[in-house]
């Protein structure tokens, strides 16, 4: 007779179901006590008397975790075979196997040790993958790992679809911006809403923990960077603009030649709205960030980050495109362009005297003033012929004098 009382068996942990635990009181029947986190997605259950799962959003019925998470994973992930429901879902923030472990220790505190490693319900055995926690809305301790990987993935971002944009980070110093804002977890967003603000920032994903390959490769030229980085290092405000390039259908290479930078305020309430409604307009630094003054960084060089907004599955066609981290190749150019260097003459024109320009005798930290992180981060974006030194030079001179 099993420690259980009236049990006649000793309970394997297959035999473990949520008609057991709800019997025997370690969890009990509510509306939305359920919940999945999986690759920035969130799904709601409420939890029957008899056992069942009802899924919030649709209404439908589910017996078991492992049935209502393989539904859910596959709305996200189409290739997903099994969902590895007693480790993915969540009652009140706690994994259910934990509420099966609990109660094999209540009940069978002799069961074999092997037995806590058996899948339950007929699932079939699967290696542990990561989910996406909302840990501070949980009241838990962020899980290790979660939080090494998200060092990584800070750099913040704007949702554009069907566009590769570039968000432009730069190294420590004073900050250029009273009030950043702090990007969210996709998993937070939900459907679309008109409600929501639109300049709301969203963390990446790589393409790696939703197990899958980047879909094109990216290639983009030094000029274009060395560009796209001396407009975001002029301003407080944010700046926009446009990349152009090649795409090659056989080898799905995108290939980044040019940069035209947008020459209009953000800041401008009125301008604004018609500069970021334009098609594939690319974020050169993120709205109301620091930009390359990003205290995150500790070096004088920007990070630049590409990023493509991945269109949500046809289920869930309501539902935002995933921000994906993109990875890229640098092709190094033997020279600047006369349409780079006009480029930034005009640029310098078009920011002289604002009052939201940059002012580059200032100190940007103890020994350096922001002309030299400025030259700092340009240096490693610039060809190695020094024929056009001199043009630089007297652009650096307008900087200067126009501050």
């Amino acid at each position: 007779k099993a420690a259980g009382g009236s049990r006649g068996a000793v309970l394997t942990r297959r035999g473990i179901t949520l008609r057991v635990l709800l019997r025997d009181g370690l969890l009990e029947p509510a509306r939305g006590v359920l919940s999945i986190y999986y690759l920035g997605k969130k799904f709601v259950g409420d939890l029957g008397a008899d056992g069942t799962i009802t899924w919030q959003e649709t209404g439908q019925v589910f017996n078991s975790p492992s049935a209502w998470a393989t539904h859910c994973k596959r709305l996200v992930n189409p290739a997903k075979k099994s969902g590895c429901g007693w480790a993915s879902v969540r009652y009140k923030g706690q994994k259910l196997d934990q509420y099966k472990a609990a109660w094999l220790r209540k009940h069978q505190p002799n069961a074999p040790p092997a037995e806590e490693s058996l899948a339950s319900e007929g699932e079939e055995e699967e290696m542990p993958e990561e989910e996406e926690e909302e840990a501070t809305r949980e009241g838990r301790a962020p899980v290790p790992e979660l939080v090494a990987a998200k060092k990584t993935e800070e750099r913040s971002k704007k949702q554009h679809d069907g566009a590769l944009c570039f968000a432009d980070h730069g190294p420590p110093g004073k900050r250029l911006e009273s009030k950043p804002r702090v990007p969210v977890r996709y998993c937070t967003l939900g459907t679309r809403d008109s409600a929501r603000n639109p300049q709301t920032l969203v963390e990446v994903t790589s393409f790696a923990a939703i197990n899958k390959f980047q879909p094109f490769n990216v290639a983009i030229s030094s000029n274009v960077l060395l560009l796209l980085d001396f407009h975001s290092h002029l301003t407080r405000s944010e700046v926009v603009g446009y990349l152009g390039g090649r795409w090659d259908t056989n080898t799905q290479l995108l290939t980044v030649l040019r940069a035209f930078p947008c020459r209009t305020r953000l800041g401008d309430a009125e301008a604004a709205g018609a500069v970021e409604e334009e098609p594939h307009l690319c974020h050169l630094s993120p709205p109301h960030s620091p930009g390359p003054y990003y205290h995150g960084n500790p070096g004088v060089e920007s990070k630049i980050a590409p990023f493509w907004v991945m269109p949500p599955p046809e289920q869930r066609p309501n539902d935002y495109g995933i921000p994906m981290d993109v990875e890229v190749a640098y092709i190094q150019d033997g020279f600047l362009t006369n349409d780079v260097l006009q480029e930034m003459t005009l640029l310098v024109e078009f920011y002289k005297g604002a009052p939201d320009l940059v002012k580059f005798q200032e100190l940007w930290s103890q020994d350096q003033t922001y002309l030299d992180k400025l030259k700092g981060s340009l240096a490693s974006r610039t060809p190695k012929d020094q024929s056009f030194t001199h043009i630089l030079e007297q652009i650096y001179s307008l900087l200067k004098l126009s501050s």
